[in-house]
């Protein structure tokens, strides 16, 4: 067992090691506060939320797979594992919470009828725990979803209905980011497509946009809530074509100033989300994060510390984008200990960003631009076997919160106390 004293003496030849290239780790571990990871409440119940005592996922190419037990079957349980996630995990995280999580006390409320105060125990437990909370409209599992189509479709019944939703939750939102002191980000994703190649695109397109125009016209103060819009390239029952594709909501987000949100499970295998960064910022304030590991297609597979993720992190990091980027997560796997998906894969997020603030960027830089592609690419070689693993390790030491692979025996006590008894 690594005690306090060696996890320290592994550090302080880490930080020696670093400063030999320029790197201050100390520096690198401070940055690591304002890495504020938004926690998905949807992976502690396979997204079936609570708007009634059967809620079930469908629609929209979501599909939670696997049958693992411990399931949250109650707002109070997916509060518990959210707390016990949160003291796995180093530095302050967030709560996004999708619609269907209200705390509607048995009562059936529908989707154009939500209203902050069903959310307000929501915002009570954020205050408690002193972390901010983001919220996202739940455009599918629905009857009125049913045809594949919700902003964009052309039953105007339905069409006004899904506007009269998103309205609603920006309003929710809006109560959300005054009451917690920080800014709600309100996330806006719909299934919206058709399953085989469509004449009208354009058509469903018109209604798409006019539908985001009437459901964002009343404005909020920033401060209290900012909108963001996610593309998908395609998903199940859609894949000739998406009525969100990204072409549209980026000329949208430009259009509008309102933030994109890049989910690295949405586009083509071949396509770098990270790429995309700095290219969107030259045109919008900020960007929203949604961070999973796709495998073939959008399958939202746990965050794992891969090339994908450490480029967007590093590309974040490099141009000092913190500040203009909100980081969310957006995975749920059913078929492993839903506590230990959640804590793998923030960790994993972590680390990506703790490796990318310990990049030497300056000398980087000095070296590309002197064409020194060579001595560029052999010092990021070497970066990669740089002792990362002991500066993280202390991270988590001076956070109080498990380091390496103890908190796998926190899960597994927590398994055998709570899960295992639902």
């Amino acid at each position: 067992m690594r005690t306090p004293e060696l996890i320290k003496q592994a550090y302080d030849l880490a930080k020696a090691q670093y400063a030999d290239l320029g790197i201050d780790t100390e520096a690198a571990i401070k940055i690591m506060k304002a890495v504020n990871i938004s926690l998905h409440c949807w992976q502690t119940d396979d997204v079936g939320g609570f708007e009634t005592p059967d809620s079930t996922l469908s629609g929209g190419g979501i599909q939670a797979t696997g049958n693992y037990p411990g399931k949250a079957r109650n707002i109070s349980e997916v509060k518990a594992d959210l707390e016990k996630v949160m003291s796995l995990l180093p530095g302050k995280q967030r709560l996004n919470l999708h619609a269907i999580y209200g705390d509607f006390q048995g009562e059936k409320v529908d989707r154009n009828e939500i209203e902050p105060k069903h959310f307000q125990s929501w915002i009570d437990w954020c205050k408690t725990q002193e972390i901010g909370m983001d919220f996202n409209a739940s455009c599918f599992s629905h009857p009125r979803a049913a045809d594949g189509y919700t902003l964009s479709s052309k039953n105007e019944e339905n069409r006004r209905f899904w506007v009269e939703h998103v309205k609603r939750c920006r309003e929710i939102s809006a109560e959300t980011g005054k009451q917690l002191g920080s800014p709600c980000v309100h996330n806006t994703w719909i299934p919206d497509g058709s399953k085989d190649t469509p004449i009208d695109r354009n058509g469903y397109r018109e209604l798409l946009k006019k539908s985001l125009d009437e459901a964002f016209e009343t404005e909020y103060p920033k401060d209290y809530m900012k909108d963001a819009v996610e593309s998908k390239l395609f998903g199940i029952g859609v894949e000739s074509m998406t009525v969100g594709s990204h072409d549209f909501y980026l000329g949208y987000a430009i259009q509008n100033n309102t933030l994109i949100c890049l989910d690295n499970g949405h586009f083509h295998p071949t396509e770098q989300v990270g790429d995309k960064i700095s290219a969107v910022l030259q045109f919008v304030d900020e960007i929203l994060l949604h961070l999973t590991r796709p495998i073939r297609w959008d399958s939202d597979h746990v965050v794992t510390l891969n090339e994908d993720i450490q480029l967007i992190a590093s590309e974040v990091m490099r141009n000092n984008f913190l500040d203009r980027v909100n980081i969310g997560l957006d995975f749920f796997d059913a078929s492993i200990n839903r506590i230990g998906a959640y804590v793998t894969g923030t960790r994993a997020a972590q680390k990506a960003f703790l490796i990318a603030a310990l990049e030497p960027k300056a000398k980087l830089i000095d070296l590309e631009e002197a064409g020194k592609n060579f001595e560029r690419l052999a010092l990021l070689e070497e970066l990669k076997t740089m002792p990362f693993g002991a500066v993280w390790d202390y991270y988590c030491l001076l956070e109080k919160v498990p380091v390496g692979t103890d908190y796998i025996d926190e899960i597994q006590q927590y398994e055998l106390e709570i899960l295992s008894k639902r």
